[in-house]
């Protein structure tokens, strides 16, 4: 008995394999791209395509930012792996760093944090919906608190901002310019074309 793809399941096939050839690519010339919510199943992805590229060799790694922010967790896990594997990690932001994507883009030596002309930023504090009995509420209320107070001191300590500053900032959506992030501490080098990456 012979199988014949539908053209809807062929085109998801080929889809498939493209998808598949174009990661290959990227992997091939060291880089990364996080695009859009960070959560559980992104942060999995990134730190396997991390781990891959260190087993190959500890030559300098590009990871590309363009997210709205997403899961505190999943961006902290990217941001320790960051630090954790051998080769170097440089971040472009472009479009815009927010939230969770902050955490990550900070993960860099200030040196290694790249942005393109038109992105934007913003830092502010972790959202929380709770719902259910006071206890609960106030277990999770406490914890958002300490969420906010660990974010808020690697903001300081990443940007070199005092931590102070950095409370104030974060209590509101605090956005910020290429020029502005830069002046910040959030930003190492504003580019504009590829050339200009530090990757010795």
């Amino acid at each position: 008995m012979h199988y014949t793809l539908k053209e809807s399941d062929k085109d998801k096939a080929e889809g498939a394999s493209g998808a598949g050839a174009l990661q290959q690519k990227l992997l091939e010339s060291r880089s990364i791209v996080i695009s859009g919510e960070i959560n559980q199943e992104l942060a999995q992805k990134v730190i396997t395509q991390m781990i891959l590229l260190q087993s190959v060799s500890n030559d300098p790694i590009k990871l590309y930012i363009n997210s709205q922010g997403g899961h505190v967790e999943a961006g902290d896990t990217i941001h320790d792996f960051i630090k954790f594997i051998r080769p170097e990690v440089h971040v472009i932001g472009t479009g815009w760093v927010a939230s969770a994507g902050i955490t990550i883009f900070l993960a860099a030596k200030k040196e290694h944090r790249y942005s393109l002309p038109n992105t934007r930023f913003m830092i502010h504090q972790p959202l929380g919906g709770v719902r259910g009995q006071a206890t609960d509420i106030e277990i999770e209320a406490r914890e958002i608190i300490r969420m906010l107070d660990r974010v808020n001191k690697l903001i300081a300590d990443a940007t070199g901002q005092p931590l102070e500053k950095v409370k104030k900032d974060t209590d509101r959506n605090y956005w910020m310019s290429p020029a502005e992030a830069l002046d910040y501490g959030i930003v190492g080098k504003l580019i504009t074309h590829y050339d200009e990456l530090n990757l010795d």
